[in-house]
């Protein structure tokens, strides 16, 4: 049997997907990202150790998310809380988020992951690996690494 980090995790409701996109038919308006979309994305994402999403554990949650613009640039801060302050696996859950948004927005929007401060006991280094873009790009170099992510990143049926 697997030894798991935290083997009874709070699983938490799931919010309903209702979403009204005014500007789907409408060519005439601007749909920008917001943090309700960013959540669409990385809500299913599954979590490393358990048959269950990072939305059930409560790992991502839409109000952690923030979009800014500026004139040139437009930023997704994406928060996100493992479920134990020593959780082995908030490097990969933090992976597999930023490269699901790698994967799914425009390459000009900057992507920033970090660890909701104060939930886990070395946030700093995490936040550090995640932040670095050259370790990010190694790591999805790493067959291993890139099978957990595209694990973490395969729908469930």
């Amino acid at each position: 049997m697997p030894q798991f980090d935290n083997a009874n995790p709070v699983i938490y409701q799931t919010k309903d997907r209702v979403r009204e996109d005014k500007a789907l038919f409408d060519d005439s308006q601007v749909d920008e990202i917001d943090a309700g979309e960013i959540f669409d994305l990385i809500r299913d994402i599954n979590d490393p150790e358990h048959p269950l999403t990072l939305e059930q554990l409560n790992v991502v949650q839409e109000d952690l998310i923030k979009v800014e613009m500026t004139d040139k640039e437009k930023f997704v801060h994406v928060n996100f809380t493992p479920t134990i302050p020593h959780c082995s696996m908030a490097t990969l859950i933090g992976l597999a988020i930023r490269v699901k948004l790698f994967r799914s927005l425009h390459p000009r929007v900057k992507v920033i992951v970090a660890i909701t401060p104060g939930t886990h006991n070395t946030e700093d280094a995490i936040n550090r690996q995640l932040r670095d873009k050259e370790r990010v790009a190694a790591a999805m170099e790493n067959s291993n690494l890139l099978y957990a992510v595209n694990k973490c990143l395969t729908p469930r049926d």
